[in-house]
């Protein structure tokens, strides 16, 4: 299955350069999901890229800064504001990026398309397959 994160621009930048290599989350999926659809919130608000998940690690923020900041491609102040209140986080494994050569508008996929404020399951596979635009493989 697939979803879709929606991410800052900022950060998404860094995941396509590949100095950001987990993404982090307050809470996870309930369904098994392989795949993530990277959506570039505001100003972006479109999907430009697609990785594989290669892990879910959850721990305490703490101990999460320990085994991702080399890769976290954030500041350790902004990930400790992010959780701060948290008794846990999740840090998602980003691998066999792809970058599209041309990001795609999510109402060429769904008219009624409303951008997550986390995440949300994506239902499209087809209409996918159809509108996919040509990629280009990031290491």
């Amino acid at each position: 299955m697939k979803v879709i994160l929606s991410i800052k621009p900022k950060y998404v930048e860094r995941i396509l350069s590949g100095k950001k290599k987990y993404e982090f989350r307050k809470v996870i999926f309930k369904e098994p999901v392989d795949e993530v659809i990277i959506y570039a919130s505001s100003p972006v608000k479109k999907f430009v890229a697609t990785f594989k998940i290669g892990a879910i690690i959850k721990d305490e923020p703490s101990s999460l800064w320990i085994k991702c900041n080399g890769d976290s491609g954030i500041a350790k102040n902004e990930f400790f504001e992010y959780f701060k209140d948290q008794n846990y986080g999740f840090a998602i494994k980003i691998e066999k990026l792809i970058k599209f050569d041309q990001p795609i508008h999510p109402k060429k996929i769904d008219s009624d398309f409303i951008a997550p404020q986390s995440f949300k399951y994506f239902e499209y596979d087809q209409l996918w397959k159809k509108n996919r635009i040509l990629k280009t493989e990031v290491v």
